[in-house]
């Protein structure tokens, strides 16, 4: 009779703290801000525009992302510059492009 080896499993309370994070990630223009923060920084003005909304409502996505240990903020002068500060979005945003990119 073969023995069966035990799956190696990430414990519940981890898998939690994931899926919370997975939510915060989870909205069109959050993960366009994460693909372009991920080639770079930019204001909220820029963020913005290339998801077609207001600065305000960027502005609260942002707010949420760096809530959860995603950005971080630089200040040069009077503008506010956001970046990547979980590398592991890289890692996530590669999945979701492959499965969901132009290439699908």
């Amino acid at each position: 009779m073969a023995t069966k080896t035990k799956a190696k499993l990430t414990n519940l309370e981890a898998l939690g703290e994931a899926a919370e994070c997975l939510r915060t990630l989870a909205h069109p223009h959050r993960l366009r801000m994460v693909q372009m923060l991920l080639q770079g920084r930019f204001t909220v003005g820029e963020l913005a525009e290339a998801c077609d909304i207001p600065s305000h409502m960027a502005s609260e996505h942002l707010r949420l992302m760096q809530r959860s240990g995603f950005l971080g903020q630089e200040k040069q002068g009077r503008f506010v510059y956001y970046t990547i500060a979980e590398p592991h979005l890289a890692n996530i945003m590669r999945c979701v492009e492959a499965r969901f990119g132009d290439g699908k």
